[in-house]
């Protein structure tokens, strides 16, 4: 640079180049008659938080695909919304009652709901504004929220034809129950993860002929409830005993011991206590054996009046450790290890899953899961990376039906007179790239815009999800919801960790964009970030953009200051003319190949090593002795520089909009500008 230049500061043009979209309509979609458009259903976001650098990501991948598909002159939707987050949400807003002392049963429903309601439309705004401070290209004149009054009467309907048909039913069976959330949550919304803990032997004593017979387990204090003794058929230990009882200790009742093919002979004794009322394979080995059930753990997560009197009242580890107790007292605890098991908790809360006997309203899942397995196999619908496919068959083809009733106040009432539980959040959800478009109703928009293109989201929710919508969207429209599944890795810390509120390792997007701006994060977010796989993410990686973004500033600067004379001229084209303009055409036929197959991070890498070096490092350098030479040369250089760096400028515009569109302006460079190819076709 030939004098002194202000560095590119983002916070002096962000808001006001965003402001400057929205009111041009330019995220608004023109519908074209016979034309196919480009569209993606934002996944609606959580109001339960801020945004974090997870959703930094989605929106930056999810605008890269509407941006270029808007330039390509296509009729392009991008849908936003938010999510209602029934379990999350209320425990958010619990959590700040129990800061006050207060209970929501203190408010009553009516009142609970309106203050959940105004935090709801709080988080919310919130949320929009954070995404459109990321540069979001949504038509925001759209945007939806699973309880509006439509999306409402879509959850209704839906269940209604899902009941008519048979495949949602009431009933009381074994469900997943968070004791802190005082809710069901169905089997894919339970974490697990190995802890280690202890394995105890206990011995029942035989009702007959004296003796005992010795089982091992993880949670003693569910002894109370057993049923039965299990042992394999072919355990010879244990032949002899198959058929007699034990006296079930601190009880009045005799159990059997029954033969089982599930169970394990290596697990311990080889004997098992069967609890039915609180284990997913002793209901089901129940079951089989027709044996009866006893609930000892009640939703409040502690012991009832079926676990006796010394025990009723008590918290579940209470419980445990006056069992051990009393066991040890009648000398009928035989050893404890250590060991390590899986255990079960709460995706929300983190709490520990108990597994209850509760009446519930279920969806028939396999019915709904053979038609979404037929159409991924048939290529209907394609998974990228296709990797996940085989995931997505091996979950649909051991589906289990879904528990959708919650025990909470927040969200969609069952539509069931009486019923004071709300449907699973996922339910509303499921219906989401329909539901928008005002189904089960015609609407002029449900005729255009759906089925919608792409369905953009994380590889975590493939099950409580993707695998729904798909469901839903053949059992009640008739047709797949989308065409291609886009699933992106986890952003992790620079140490490779989940990112958590509890490891304080949570990147904010704010932060990150006051520092270097939304373009630099967005950029930071991409490259070397492929599809399927997880990225470690550091600040580094964001001020290594922002380096690239005033690199762009820099040549736009170069460009300005040696402004003048300007004429396309064939026949004053140097070696490193040619060479700029063939190296551009190349670019833009790459560019476009790689963006239809989804390979995102390559493109950006690819355009970062053409600004940077090609264009920055080579040709820039070269136009230096061309321009002082002056005349026809330097006006044909002059010339060629803008009209390939307005090339790179509308390449790079999905991907960091800002810069791009202050510098286009400040260039007051034209679309007629895109002539690269063109041009080179025409000088050979």
């Amino acid at each position: 640079m030939n004098k002194p230049y202000s560095p590119y500061y983002p916070k002096e043009y962000e808001e006001k180049i965003y402001r400057l979209w929205e009111k041009s309509g330019a995220f608004k979609p023109k519908v074209k008659k016979g034309k196919k458009p480009f569209v993606i259903a934002m996944p609606p976001f959580n109001v339960t938080d801020k945004l974090h650098i997870g959703h930094g990501l989605v929106v930056a991948l999810e605008d890269i695909m509407i941006r270029y598909h808007r330039m390509r002159g296509e009729p392009t939707l991008w849908l936003p919304g938010t999510d209602h987050a029934g379990i999350a949400t209320q425990n958010v807003v619990e959590r700040q009652l129990a800061k006050e002392g207060k209970r929501k049963e203190d408010l009553g429903r009516k009142k609970f709901l309106q203050l959940v309601e105004k935090w709801a439309k709080e988080r919310g705004d919130e949320i929009l504004q954070q995404l459109k401070r990321l540069g979001a290209s949504a038509d925001w004149s759209r945007k939806r929220f699973t309880l509006d009054p439509d999306l409402s009467r879509a959850v209704e309907q839906a269940f209604k034809e899902l009941q008519k048909e048979g495949l949602i039913y009431r009933g009381e069976y074994l469900v997943n129950l968070c004791t802190r959330c005082g809710t069901a949550v169905a089997d894919d919304e339970v974490e697990h993860e190995e802890r280690r803990g202890k394995l105890w032997y206990l011995r029942y004593p035989l009702s007959q002929g004296g003796g005992f017979i010795e089982v091992a387990t993880t949670r003693p204090e569910t002894m109370l409830g057993d049923t039965a003794v299990a042992v394999h058929p072919q355990d010879n230990r244990y032949k002899k005993l198959i058929g007699q009882k034990v006296a079930l200790p601190f009880t009045q009742r005799k159990i059997p011991i029954i033969a089982d093919k599930v169970v394990d002979r290596k697990f311990g004794t080889g004997a098992v206590k069967v609890t039915p009322a609180h284990d997913r394979n002793d209901y089901e080995m129940a079951l089989r054996h027709r044996l009866p059930f006893i609930n000892v753990i009640g939703a409040d997560g502690k012991m009832t009046k079926e676990a006796g009197s010394k025990f009723r009242g008590l918290g579940v580890l209470e419980a445990r450790e006056r069992v051990l107790q009393e066991l040890r007292k009648k000398k009928l605890l035989s050893k404890e290890k250590n060991y390590r098991h899986s255990v079960g908790f709460c995706y929300r809360c983190g709490t520990t899953i108990e597994p209850l006997i509760s009446k519930q309203w279920f969806v028939k899942m396999k019915p709904l899961a053979g038609p979404a397995i037929e159409a991924v196999r048939k290529g209907k619908i394609k998974f990228i990376p296709k990797r996940f496919e085989k995931i997505y068959f091996h979950w649909l083809e051991g589906i289990r039906d879904w528990c959708i009733s919650r025990q909470l106040w927040w969200g969609h009432r069952i539509p069931i007179a009486g019923e004071s539980d709300v449907l699973d959040t996922w339910f509303s959800s499921s219906l989401w790239p329909f539901s928008i478009f005002g189904w089960p109703k015609k609407t002029k928009d449900y005729e255009y815009f759906f089925p919608t293109t792409v369905m953009e989201t994380a590889y975590d929710i493939i099950f409580f999800w993707v695998a729904r919508m798909i469901m839903m969207s053949l059992k009640l429209t008739g047709q797949i919801p989308f065409q291609t599944v886009y699933l992106h890795g986890l952003i992790r810390d620079e140490q490779g960790r989940k990112m958590s509120k509890s490891l304080g390792n949570v990147v904010d997007p704010n932060y990150l964009i006051d520092q270097y701006g939304a373009d630099a994060v967005r950029l930071s977010l991409i490259i070397g970030n492929t599809p399927g796989n997880d990225l470690n993410f550091s600040e580094e990686r964001a001020k290594s953009a922002r380096n690239f973004v005033n690199k762009l500033w820099n040549m736009a600067r170069f460009l300005e200051l040696n402004d003048g004379p300007r004429k396309k001229n064939k026949r004053v084209l140097t070696r490193a003319d040619k060479a700029i303009l063939q190296a551009t055409a190349d670019l833009i036929k790459e560019i476009d190949r790689q963006m239809k197959n989804f390979r995102f991070s390559l493109v950006a890498e690819k355009l970062y090593d053409f600004a940077w070096h090609t264009f920055a490092d080579k040709y820039i350098e070269a136009s230096k002795a061309q321009l002082e030479r002056g005349g026809a040369s330097a006006a044909c250089t002059r010339f060629i520089l803008r009209s390939v760096f307005a090339d790179l400028l509308r390449l790079l515009h999905p991907f960091i909009p800002f810069i791009t569109e202050v510098i286009w302006q400040k260039l007051k460079l034209s679309r007629e500008l895109l002539i690269s190819e063109q041009w080179l076709t025409e000088s050979r």
